[in-house]
């Protein structure tokens, strides 16, 4: 068996596009699908994918570590986040192939299963990500309950939420009363069997993040995400050490060789990669495997399509240290018309899939009727109250 194409199909879905990978082989009816959706990146990785592509023509698709590495290591500049994200799509585009070839999950190819269901949580507006900013924006307590009380409905135990503000290099206390006034509110509507995930998207110096941990502590956050920006360890590490309150990471961290500095440190209590962007399925497993030796848990990051749902699902089902999944099953209405899929949820669980391969087809179709458009940029938004620009 050879792979004869590697193609793509993107479908603007609001708030981000969606790159969808199919690798075609010479086996008749067999192909498989990836994503590598890359908020505001798409045309780049889309070329990307297409750069890669004359190193794969002709090769077997099964052999997935042997692909991966061609790609990687004959790129001879190492990866960023564009380039990552394209081996991520193709790379789980193999996995489907693998596993329709033999008629089995893929999840089976990753070692077997070692839970039954995967726990899942979703954001303010069920995956509204427009909702999410604008909840932050009103700055009332009760507009956040309101949207986590209808998350709940859904049947989720899990909520995650974005209640501190973009901030300088040190906050006015007025910030930090706001978040506290916000999570209480929550705290109390959702009672203690919800669990509540803040994420801070990386935009506070040490100090501020510090102060947010010791506020919002009383009010047992399950954990608190990217509190600084990703790419100085050693402030998160800082503080991971001095928060009352768990501490999460690596949506923005790029294959094991950067996680290493992040399990060294020991810079954090969970770690977020995503499938999308870290190098697919194997090397997360690579990654989940190194920090399990560190005693953290896996807590992958996704606000991406739905093929992204699949790979996730397979990861979770095979990964001891997995914890919890984010997912955004409400994002637009039409999400299930261009992705066919036998996935499953229940009570805030997705269950089994034990179709062959990732379990999903893309409607090319129908994915055809959302073809590309620009998204908002948001990073041109979130301003100091003297102009100048702030992580968002």
């Amino acid at each position: 068996m050879k792979i004869t194409a590697i193609k793509t199909a993107v479908v603007n879905a609001q708030m981000r596009n969606w790159v969808f990978v199919k690798v075609e082989t010479d086996q008749a009816g067999l192909w498989g699908w990836g994503e590598a959706s890359l908020e505001w990146k798409t045309r780049s990785v889309v070329g990307a994918i297409e750069d890669f592509t004359p190193m794969l023509l002709g090769e077997d698709p099964t052999r997935i570590e042997f692909l991966y590495q061609k790609m990687y290591r004959h790129s001879f500049f190492r990866m960023g986040v564009i380039g990552m994200s394209a081996i991520s799509g193709i790379e789980q585009a193999l996995w489907d192939i693998a596993g329709k070839e033999v008629g089995k999950p893929v999840y089976q190819l990753l070692g077997g299963a070692v839970r039954d269901k995967v726990r899942m949580y979703t954001h303010l507006g069920g995956g509204d990500m427009k909702a999410v900013y604008e909840t932050q924006d009103t700055g009332d307590p009760q507009v956040f309950v309101d949207r986590a009380l209808a998350v709940v409905e859904k049947g989720y135990t899990a909520v995650k939420v974005l209640l501190t503000p973009p901030t300088e290099p040190l906050n006015p206390i007025a910030d930090y009363r706001s978040a506290e006034r916000t999570m209480q509110a929550l705290r109390e509507a959702l009672g203690e069997g919800i669990d509540i995930m803040v994420d801070c998207h990386g935009r506070h110096f040490p100090a501020n993040a510090l102060e947010f941990c010791r506020v919002l502590a009383p009010y047992r956050p399950y954990f608190i995400e990217e509190p600084v920006p990703p790419e100085n360890i050693p402030a998160m590490a800082e503080v991971r050490r001095g928060s009352p309150v768990p501490i999460a990471t690596g949506e923005r961290l790029l294959t094991r060789f950067t996680f290493r500095e992040v399990f060294e440190q020991q810079a954090c209590h969970i770690i977020q990669p995503d499938l999308c962007h870290c190098g697919g399925l194997w090397e997360a497993k690579k990654i989940a495997a190194m920090a399990e030796a560190y005693y953290l848990g896996v807590a992958p990051h996704n606000p991406l399509g739905p093929v992204a749902n699949a790979a996730a699902l397979h990861f979770a089902l095979s990964t001891p240290n997995f914890l919890i999944q984010e997912d955004m099953l409400s994002d637009v209405p039409w999400r299930w018309e261009v992705v066919q899929h036998e996935l499953k949820t229940e009570e805030g669980y997705w269950l089994k899939c034990d179709a062959p391969g990732l379990g999903i087809s893309v409607n090319e179709e129908a994915a055809r009727k959302y073809p590309f458009k620009q998204e908002i940029i948001h990073a041109t938004t979130a301003r100091a109250r003297d102009g100048a620009i702030l992580d968002w």
